[in-house]
């Protein structure tokens, strides 16, 4: 049997939503399937018993043609070791041709043990997918610490990737299938807990999902070059109903905590609008907000790359058109 089709993984979220990252690879999924010939857009999924066809209409909203599903509750709580077995048994099962993955905290300590059990390669934290002209993977990602983009072909199968949320768009609902829904077996004992979640409680800065849905972005540099600058470029982005985030040297020169940090080690965003204020434009931050619909950049520096990628650029002193728009 040979590997042929598209596995996605569907993450639930603790709220048990499935999460938006695989709205967004069931789309490149989608892309990718009509260059491999029309291969079936497959999804596989972890649940609690009888919660599967909650989300029916959204698999088959999303064109996904299977949904491979295991379900227990055990599976209320994300375990690395039970997921990561039974997913390794379904792939050598079914044997996808690529297994893609969100890279969120979840993934990205699952999809390792995985290709690691699979002996199979795997290309982390992608910002890009596509099908080369021999019919590979080819997965694109940031390397030697931002200063490059690499597109990396992954050898054994199934091929794999993990992606960054955020990184592609999602279009209407417009790809309907009738999806089959198959029960797996969960033939593995789950009464070997090796530990047990006594409590779950949310540290994390709500700003962090606050970037993830903004419709406008405000993001300082290091040509902020103070708290006092940063306060005013929170200022501005307050007038105008946008959120405030951060370069890497920005908050690397404490100008902003990491919560807000945009780029390579940073979050992923999409909104309508980003201004880049005091911004130069490395690529370790681009990779981080390509996907703005809009890019207005402001630097003093006429040469900053960050121009070669903004829709409309303005050269000039940061702190200077800040406080003029303040005090119109």
């Amino acid at each position: 049997m040979e590997n042929s089709g598209i596995l996605i993984y569907a993450q639930l979220t603790r709220d048990e939503y499935i999460h938006t990252v695989f709205f967004e690879l069931a789309q490149k999924a989608k892309e990718l399937s009509a260059k491999l010939g029309g291969a079936e857009v497959n999804a596989v999924i972890f649940t609690r018993p009888n919660l599967v066809f909650k989300y029916k209409e959204a698999f088959e909203n999303r064109g996904i043609n299977k949904v491979y599903y295991f379900e227990n509750e055990a599976f209320k709580n994300y375990t690395n070791e039970y997921y990561s077995k039974l997913l390794v048994n379904l792939v050598k099962q079914i044997k996808p041709e690529i297994l893609l993955i969100g890279a969120t905290n979840q993934g990205r300590d699952l999809a390792p043990r995985v290709s690691s059990a699979l002996n199979t390669g795997l290309t982390a934290d992608c910002t890009g997918l596509d099908i080369n002209e021999n019919g590979k993977l080819a997965a694109t990602r940031p390397t030697f610490g931002g200063q490059l983009m690499a597109t990396i072909l992954c050898k054994t199968y199934p091929q794999m990737a993990t992606v960054r949320p955020k990184v592609f768009k999602v279009t209407p609902d417009d790809m309907y299938v009738q999806t089959e829904f198959i029960n797996c077996p969960v033939n593995i004992d789950l009464t070997g807990d090796r530990y047990n979640l006594l409590n779950f409680e949310k540290t994390i800065d709500s700003t962090i999902d606050e970037l993830d849905s903004a419709q406008i972005i405000v993001a300082g540099g290091k040509g902020m070059k103070n708290k006092d600058g940063f306060e005013l470029l929170k200022k501005f982005a307050d007038k105008i109903g946008a959120k405030t985030a951060a370069s890497r040297g920005a908050v690397e020169m404490g100008l902003a905590p990491s919560s807000i940090q945009v780029g390579q080690t940073g979050k992923t965003v999409a909104p309508k609008i980003y201004i880049a204020c005091g911004i130069s434009g490395a690529i370790q931050h681009t990779v981080g907000m390509t996907g703005a619909e809009h890019i207005i950049a402001i630097n003093k520096d006429e040469n900053a790359p960050i121009f070669e990628i903004a829709d409309t650029g303005i050269v000039g002193d940061v702190f200077e058109i800040l406080k003029e728009y303040l005090t119109t």
